[in-house]
């Protein structure tokens, strides 16, 4: 699958400081003579690809939200996601940061995002808890943690959220027995006798593919 690139550097990945390599890669296409860059296939899943941006979401490190006691909180799943940019998007949100008066060091390398999600599954709602601008390296530049739930049912068709969404809460109810089992906490006595049909994110409403 093929991302945008824009400097002449190897995308290392948004967890390369805990270690997490690849073999498994998707390459992107060559700009001008820029090198093929990559991104891990075994971390990430791509999803869609606009005009303007690539997005994946990290299908290794996605989690229910382990609570104080240490048991799983099944009604909250949370997905690390990332869009690589063209060079039309890179320019855009510099300049709105110009606009806004806002810090431009380091986004001459500025190369695209990551986004953080939490799902609500019992409200049906998603929120960015916390957005982060990546630079060619996914080394951090600055965060936005202003982000608020949205319905999901609120999500318009046409809306790029609306496919990315759909597509991470399909992945989530087809592979829910691995997430639990990757998560760092564990079932509640309650949890692990649930019905299947009652398990929250075979409960949730997932809207039908576009193609549907």
């Amino acid at each position: 699958m093929k991302i945008f690139s824009r400097h002449k550097k190897n995308f290392a990945g948004i967890l390369s400081a805990m270690m997490i390599f690849s073999t498994s890669t998707a390459f992107a296409y060559e700009d001008d003579g820029d090198v093929i860059k990559e991104v891990p296939t075994d971390i990430y899943t791509w999803v869609q690809s606009t005009p303007r941006g690539n997005y994946w979401f990290n299908h290794k490190h996605c989690g229910y939200r382990v609570r104080e006691d240490g048991t799983l909180d099944l009604n909250t799943l949370m997905v690390p996601t990332i869009c690589i940019y063209d060079n039309v998007q890179i320019d855009d949100v510099i300049q709105k940061r110009r606009w806004r008066r806002l810090s431009l060091r380091g986004y001459d390398r500025l190369a695209g995002r990551a986004d953080y999600l939490k799902f609500d599954l019992s409200a049906g709602t998603v929120q960015i808890v916390e957005r982060v601008d990546l630079d060619d390296t996914w080394a951090p530049l600055d965060k936005d943690t202003s982000g608020e739930p949205v319905e999901l049912k609120s999500i318009p068709v046409k809306d790029l959220r609306y496919n990315f969404y759909r597509t991470i809460l399909a992945w989530a109810r087809k592979n829910n027995e691995l997430i639990i089992g990757r998560s760092r906490g564990h079932l509640s006595d309650e949890d692990a006798d649930l019905p299947v049909d009652e398990v929250p994110i075979n409960k949730i409403f997932i809207p039908p593919a576009i193609d549907d």
